[in-house]
């Protein structure tokens, strides 16, 4: 097949599944910083597909089919919550009853409410929820759908490591508040102008102007690689940055009788042996337009890195008697396997998503 344009390669995207199109304006609005977190959703976004709430977050359905969200939901009652990144937030589905959330309020006959959000890692799944626990009277369980995300950036290069881990938007935080730095030694009145004194020659002024010139590239199109990254490091540090988040999870949930409940998102390839035509149309068309995130995402797809991985935080849930569910595992076995059911490697049409829920409500939640 002829290699694609980046152009031609999103209009096929589009094509293949017209409501991605709606999620890439969500996500290209910009980004609404917040502190603790750094970045969320916009508030009150309204469209056919995607619709959030005052706080952000997604909405959905509720078991009688009323609109729910975190910011708005029935608080005499108990609530469920699914947490996790952009598969847990359902990004893929053609509209919010679709979400894995909607569909096990449906399933269950109790509320879920979407606590995902685009982008996270573990730890900020968990602090998202320490500005948000005041809102839950009672919680009956906390689904956590994750662990791609945090092993995802964790491939980003050293030096956008830091002491609290690597993170969407690495680069970025790095290179932004450095522009700040930068500009505080600008400043005619400040501190640093006086120690150093302002008397720079007309020539060094134009030098100044010339390297910000120079400096004037897109810096949100710099590319990134996890070529200096252990694999084997990469796998053992994301296991402990996962569990980590787990185990103060079920610190924050002791005393609340809420069943705490980790279940490992799904990889296209570590579901599945052979992908449906319409599958393999949209990963050969995702090629062609590929992010970051999906540049650091190609040595994760072997079978052998999923068995590390998921074995890693399983061992780690057992001993912490955290309960834990791989969904790849519970996938693979089901009816709708082999239908197209993936829009790219980690996320779902409306049939993955449904499949999703009907499996965490048949083999992982208490009955």
């Amino acid at each position: 097949m002829n290699q694609m344009t980046h152009a031609e390669a999103v209009a096929e995207c589009y094509r293949l599944t017209p409501q991605l199109e709606e999620y890439d304006e969500f996500m290209y609005l910009g980004v609404r910083w917040l502190p603790y977190t750094m970045f969320f959703h916009h508030k009150n976004y309204v469209s056919k597909v995607i619709n959030t709430d005052d706080l952000g977050f997604r909405k959905g359905l509720g078991p009688r089919g009323e609109t729910v969200s975190v910011a708005n939901f029935d608080n005499s009652k108990p609530i469920n919550l699914v947490v996790g990144g952009s598969t847990a937030m359902g990004t893929g589905t053609t509209t919010d009853a679709d979400t894995v959330a909607s569909r096990l309020s449906q399933l269950t006959g109790e509320t879920w409410l979407n606590f995902g959000a685009r982008g996270y890692n573990a730890p900020q799944e968990l602090i998202m929820f320490l500005m948000h626990q005041h809102r839950f009277p009672k919680i009956n369980n906390v689904v956590v759908l994750s662990g791609l995300n945090t092993l995802t950036l964790e491939g980003l290069p050293d030096e956008l490591a830091t002491e609290h881990g690597r993170y969407y938007y690495s680069y970025e935080f790095q290179h932004y508040m450095n522009a700040y730095n930068e500009d505080l030694k600008k400043r005619a009145n400040s501190y640093a102008s006086a120690a150093v004194g302002d008397n720079r020659s007309f020539f060094g002024k134009m030098k100044d102007a010339f390297e910000e010139w120079l400096d004037s590239e897109n810096h949100s199109e710099v590319i990134l690689s996890d070529e200096s990254v252990s694999i084997e490091d990469r796998v053992v540090r994301a296991a402990k940055v996962t569990t980590d988040a787990l185990t103060q999870w079920k610190l924050l949930l002791a005393k609340t009788n809420t069943k705490l409940t980790f279940v490992l998102q799904p990889l296209s390839t570590w579901t599945k042996d052979k992908f449906h035509d319409d599958e393999q149309r949209m990963f050969d068309a995702i090629d062609g337009c590929a992010n970051n995130f999906w540049r650091l995402f190609e040595k994760l797809c072997t079978p052998e890195l999923h068995k590390r991985y998921a074995g890693l935080i399983a061992d780690t849930c057992q001993s912490n008697q955290i309960k834990f569910a791989d969904m790849n595992e519970l996938l693979k076995s089901t009816s709708v396997i082999n239908e197209n059911i993936y829009i790219d490697h980690l996320h779902f049409n409306d049939l993955g998503y449904r499949e999703v829920a009907r499996l965490i409500a048949d083999n992982v939640l208490d009955k």
